[in-house]
């Protein structure tokens, strides 16, 4: 990956770039609107009508489960109209009970994001676009007005300060800074500019200063604010492989235990045919079972709940990265991210911050340290690069020298850096400083008439094969020339990383670092921030070969990316971040846009992936060992009067058929609207194996899922107790 810092600026006296704190992961946006997963009444409230809408048949039938629930529940209403009691209706309320709230999960998942979608709509406003015909860069070509839906793909706009940006695209010409809180909340500036990695504009936002070129990417109807609405709405949501998979495995549970219902019904009339002295009940007549007894039955033993919670866990697990400013364009991506075992990891921008910093200067014999900082410090007054102004910073913080301006050194002659000389410096009243590469200083030494101690070349490596940039300062004073020292410069390793990395380690997930710098340098910086492995002078070539040889071996990576040359890795890497300040080609490759443009957010996308996944298990889990105590309490009630050896399973000790029944149907709904804050928020997630995971789970919510259902049945049937009527 390439990074630009064209936007970065170092305080001469603070000496740290205004987004260090962006990139370090904490930005307004990304803190503010990580919202919890808790239960607003309003939101079940203003949810209700889609929930009423979605028990639909033609929309319900893709839910075998709660399609089945329905059609119980329809049958139910049938039979109740035809014998009216107030047990029939009662239950028949329930299971509609059921299905409504199943429905109003789901409803209240997709409702969390139309409110942002809404907010982006506005960003849609009708635009007029000043469309260039004729336009190159050597001819301006003719300006004429078209709305900005009109644009179609290869039109070429020209956006001048505080106008907005009429569409997706790339900027040809010109450098402005732009503002994108309508799309990713930060109020903080952007700088966009021609060539190079921050190229990329999105239609809705707008330009606060300069004047740039565009052309235009998007076609019609699929802009980025487009894809965005109908991602964050659900209405691009597509069930995932694993969720297709738990899906098929919940219909064939659902199918076995609609077989295993039915063949109740002949053996309970046949018992009850050679049991001529056993008295009719509510659920067992000489008939048989009673209808609405069987769908109760059937209701309460296939599992509603995860049926009824699966499609608002995936949801949500979208959601959660869209209030981090992540743009998931497949819940694909997003489960895959939980199963990521590789992680690539650009080191610039995202393991460290990105501007080599001044960490040390190092004097050579016979050059005091006071003298050698204010050499540094004056032969970089006018090097405007991140590196130039750190040296100025340290030398006045280590050392205590002011900032000296241009305006007292009005006879300087400044020396610009330029890749041929590979130097940069000053001449002032017979004094000449330059600074830059060891040889380059070091030849111009020589050809001043000076002597290049051998200490010089000791100090590089040392530099060197630590891991930091050495630039050596070299000066000509009253016809003398020699070497002064070494600046060790130093691309600092963001705080907290290692930690970060011991938890991924702890995942089972191995974390790559790749680079564009020499081994040398790449090892020293990948042992202080404790990766697993580096690759060193990286070529795009390189980036796509290492991610094909993981992925043959049975691996699932992630990386980020935000360049043109990034784009190949990102189509073929699993899960491919790309940032939003970067190139279009980047982001049509990756599956996911980092709206904050973030490196170190991949982190956060597999850990909220790892969440999806055992949020989904967990309740899976809960979902089908609740159903035991349904065992205890319904198959006892149907059967105790014609076997009465059965009352020893009534453990729960229910009250009576009927109230073992209500108790089981209600605590079947009533467990549904329970869980819908646990499947929006996720299940907590801390590092840990897999294991100890999968012990975890079973101990929570499989054990609890056995538990749980036993207290809370016991509980609904002394509340039915209440009411003789009832029980």
């Amino acid at each position: 990956m390439t990074t630009s810092h064209s936007s970065s600026v170092v305080d001469r006296d603070a000496g740290v770039p205004p987004n260090v704190e962006r990139d370090a992961g904490v930005t307004p946006s990304s803190t503010q609107r990580v919202q919890g997963g808790l239960l607003d009444p309003r939101m079940l409230w203003k949810s209700l009508p889609d929930a009423l809408r979605k028990c639909d048949p033609r929309t319900l039938w893709r839910n075998p489960v709660m399609f089945i629930v329905e059609v119980g529940a329809v049958w139910s209403t049938v039979l109740a109209a035809i014998d009216p009691t107030w047990f029939g209706w009662f239950v028949v309320f329930w299971l509609w009970l059921t299905v409504v709230f199943a429905n109003l999960a789901e409803a209240v998942a997709e409702g969390r994001g139309k409110a942002q979608a809404d907010s982006l709509r506005k960003t849609k406003a009708d635009t007029m676009a000043r469309r260039l015909t004729g336009w190159s860069p050597t001819t301006p070509g003719t300006v004429e007005e078209v709305a900005a839906p009109l644009l179609a793909q290869g039109d070429v706009v020209v956006v001048e300060a505080g106008e907005v940006i009429p569409g997706d695209g790339d900027v040809l010409e010109g450098i402005a800074s732009v503002d994108e809180s309508a799309i990713t909340g930060e109020s903080a500036p952007v700088i966009r500019e021609s060539g190079g990695d921050r190229s990329a504009v999105t239609g809705g936002t707008t330009v606060l200063s300069d004047r740039i070129v565009v052309k235009i990417t998007q076609k019609p109807g699929e802009s980025f604010i487009d894809r965005m609405i109908a991602l964050v709405e659900g209405a691009n949501r597509q069930k995932t492989p694993n969720e297709i998979a738990l899906n098929i495995l919940l219909a064939a549970l659902t199918l076995i235990f609609v077989f295993a219902v039915a063949t109740l019904q002949p053996l309970a009339i046949y018992s009850k045919a050679n049991n001529p002295g056993v008295p009719d009940s509510l659920a067992l007549t000489g008939d048989g079972i009673s209808g609405i007894v069987m769908v109760a039955l059937l209701v309460c033993l296939i599992p509603t709940t995860i049926g009824a919670l699966l499609s608002a866990i995936g949801i949500a697990g979208m959601d959660r990265l869209v209030q981090r400013n992540v743009l998931a364009m497949s819940g694909r991506a997003v489960e895959a991210a939980g199963d990521v075992n590789v992680l690539l990891l650009d080191k610039t921008g995202t393991i460290t911050l990105g501007n080599r910093q001044a960490s040390d200067f190092i004097p050579l014999d016979g050059v005091t340290p006071e003298e050698f900082a204010d050499a540094a410090q004056l032969s970089s007054l006018a090097d405007e690069t991140p590196e130039g102004r750190s040296i100025v910073v340290f030398a006045k913080a280590e050392y205590g020298l002011r900032a000296r301006t241009t305006g007292e050194l009005d006879d300087a002659q400044w020396v610009e850096f330029t890749a041929a000389t590979r130097m940069s410096g000053v001449d002032v009243g017979g004094h000449s400083l330059r600074k830059g590469a060891a040889a380059s200083v070091a030849e111009w030494v020589r050809s001043q008439g000076g002597t290049v101690p051998e200490e010089l070349g000791t100090v590089v490596d040392r530099v060197s094969g630590s891991g930091g940039t050495p630039l050596v300062v070299g000066e000509v004073r009253d016809g003398r020339a020699r070497a002064l020292g070494v600046i060790h410069l130093k691309d600092v390793v963001k705080q907290g990383m290692r930690e970060r990395f011991d938890e991924m380690r702890s995942m089972g997930i191995r974390t790559v670092m790749i680079t564009g710098d020499n081994p040398l340098t790449a090892k020293a910086i990948a042992d202080e921030a404790g990766v697993d492995d580096f690759l060193a002078e990286a070529t795009p070539e390189d980036k796509l070969a290492l991610i094909k040889r993981e992925q043959e071996g049975g691996k699932l990576v992630a990386m980020t990316g935000d360049g043109t040359n990034d784009a190949p890795a990102l189509a073929q890497a699993d899960v491919g971040v790309a940032m939003n300040t970067g190139t279009s080609a980047a982001k049509e490759a990756g599956n996911m846009v980092d709206l904050d443009s973030d490196p170190t957010k991949l982190i956060e996308i597999v850990e909220i992936g790892k969440q999806l996944l055992i949020t989904r298990g967990a309740l899976t889990t809960f979902s089908i060992a609740n159903d035991i105590a349904k065992y205890f309490a319904i198959i006892p009630a149907l059967f105790v009067t014609l076997f009465p050896g059965l009352d020893v399973l009534n453990v729960m000790r229910l009250h009576s058929p009927q109230s073992a029944i209500l108790s089981a149907v209600v605590l079947n709904a009533l467990v549904i609207i329970a869980l819908i804050p646990l499947s929006l928020r996720g299940v907590r997630y801390t590092p840990s194996s897999a294991s100890k995971l999968l012990s975890r789970n079973l101990l929570v919510y499989g054990l609890g899922g056995i538990v749980a259902p036993f207290v809370g049945i016991k509980l609904i049937d002394l509340l039915i107790q209440l009411f003789p009527g009832m029980s």
